[in-house]
């Protein structure tokens, strides 16, 4: 039997098997790793190299952003920052129907824009959202849908930590083109989500408006005004040069830190709870890039990546019907696995073939993104989906039924990212 097809057959079965017996997916894909590269390599070559491995896949300079990222976003989530950005959401959707659902979507967008975290934006804005939505008359299951479709928003609009993981593996890819590249598919998609609620609420009856007064709204805009700077001070200086995504990363704790001891909403006594939550948080990502690159590197060596391209050229060499083939194992693959190790393995099987065709590695880097987005809130895995329902009060089970409607409206726009480059490419060419 071909070496590649052995070494991919103890990968893609191996790993599977340790997902469903609950072994965690980092040690999962660093022992399928290591199990196929003592198929090609001596027992003490192959430890060596899985060490190498380890450490060269995270010896990145731009991956010191992630932790900066992390940290500020836990910062933000206690700091009263998120509470301000809420309401600053209220005065956008206080005039459509069920005013609260669709502040709860322009508030995850505006705080995935400052975290770049859906996770946290789902237990943030919809932990401080939820109880009032009760309190109205929304039913849990409602809420949690609208909250839990909605929160993936900061996955897509920057900062993103899974499309700096991108950047590094796909070599390279500017950080900035990517950033700015997923402001209008993550807008899209929050736009989608709006739509799909509006829809949802008036056949429910939650068409109550929200009556904000003239004063309260400029209260209201003046408070979210600092916390709305970050979003221009990080990302504008981004893109207009002046530090890198790293940098900036660091100066939105800085800002989030200052930020919250101004607002008296954190206090000294909290800092090491804040700071042991992100390195957990840090260390679970960074490991699982390090053993991802481990099964990256042994791909390689056995030229799985040539073998599959080869397969699906050989079934079609149609680029629409090739990417829609891929648009689909990515929504089957982001079901089961997170967004960062579902990257670092399928972008160096995947890029070459679009490369092949021409496609952008940018409009790549989004559309893959935005595939693996949908996943984080379908069963049986989904993060933000358990976040949403734990915050929420409900089961999957019942949230289930209403997430339908907005699994199809993100379908959709994952099509329109596909096939329409400009949706990804226009803002990174008006930005040069």
């Amino acid at each position: 039997m071909d070496l590649a097809i052995q070494t991919g057959l103890i990968i893609f079965l191996s790993l599977p098997i340790l997902l469903l017996i609950g072994v965690p997916i980092s040690i999962s894909i660093g022992f399928a790793s290591t199990l196929s590269m003592m198929l090609v390599l001596p027992m003490e070559g192959s430890l060596i190299t899985s060490a190498q491995r380890l450490f060269i896949g995270t010896n990145s300079f731009s991956l010191i952003a992630i932790p900066f990222f992390i940290l500020a976003g836990n910062i933000m989530n206690n700091g009263g920052i998120a509470i301000r950005l809420i309401n600053c959401a209220k005065l956008i959707g206080g005039k459509l129907p069920a005013p609260l659902a669709q502040s709860n979507v322009v508030a995850n967008m505006l705080f995935g824009a400052i975290s770049g975290s859906g996770v946290a934006a789902a237990a943030a804005v919809g932990g401080t959202i939820a109880p009032i939505e009760k309190a109205e008359g929304y039913s849990p299951e409602f809420s949690s849908a609208v909250n839990i479709a909605s929160a993936p928003t900061g996955m897509l609009i920057p900062p993103s930590n899974t499309l700096i993981v991108y950047s590094t593996v796909a070599g390279s890819v500017s950080i900035s083109a990517l950033f700015i590249a997923g402001y209008i598919p993550g807008i899209l998609w929050g736009l989608g989500v709006m739509l799909i609620a509006g829809i949802m609420a008036k056949k429910e009856n939650y068409i109550k408006n929200s009556n904000i007064t003239f004063k309260d709204a400029i209260k209201t805009i003046l408070d979210a005004i600092p916390s709305l700077l970050l979003i221009i001070i990080v990302i504008g200086g981004i893109l207009k040069g002046i530090f890198t995504a790293t940098e900036g990363s660091a100066i939105a704790v800085v800002y989030s830190l200052i930020l919250s001891f101004i607002y008296r909403q954190l206090k000294v006594s909290d800092l090491p709870r804040i700071l042991l939550g992100s390195a957990e948080m840090t260390s679970i990502v960074i490991f699982m890039i390090g053993v991802s690159s481990i099964m990256s590197w042994i791909m390689a060596f056995t030229n799985i990546p040539q073998k599959i391209a080869a397969s699906l050229l050989g079934i079609t060499d149609n680029f629409t019907v090739i990417l829609l083939i891929m648009n689909l194992l990515m929504l089957i693959i982001g079901t089961f696995m997170d967004p960062t190790p579902a990257v670092l393995i399928f972008t160096p099987i995947f890029l070459p073939i679009v490369q092949s065709f021409g496609m952008n590695t940018v409009q790549f880097g989004i559309m893959i993104v935005f595939n693996l987005c949908i996943g984080t809130i379908t069963p049986p895995v989904g993060p933000i989906l358990f976040t949403g329902c734990k915050v929420g009060g409900v089961t999957i089970e019942q949230v289930f039924k209403k997430l339908l409607p907005f699994y199809l409206v993100t379908a959709i726009i994952l099509l329109f990212v596909t096939f329409i480059p400009s949706l990804s490419l226009a803002l990174p060419k008006f930005f040069r």
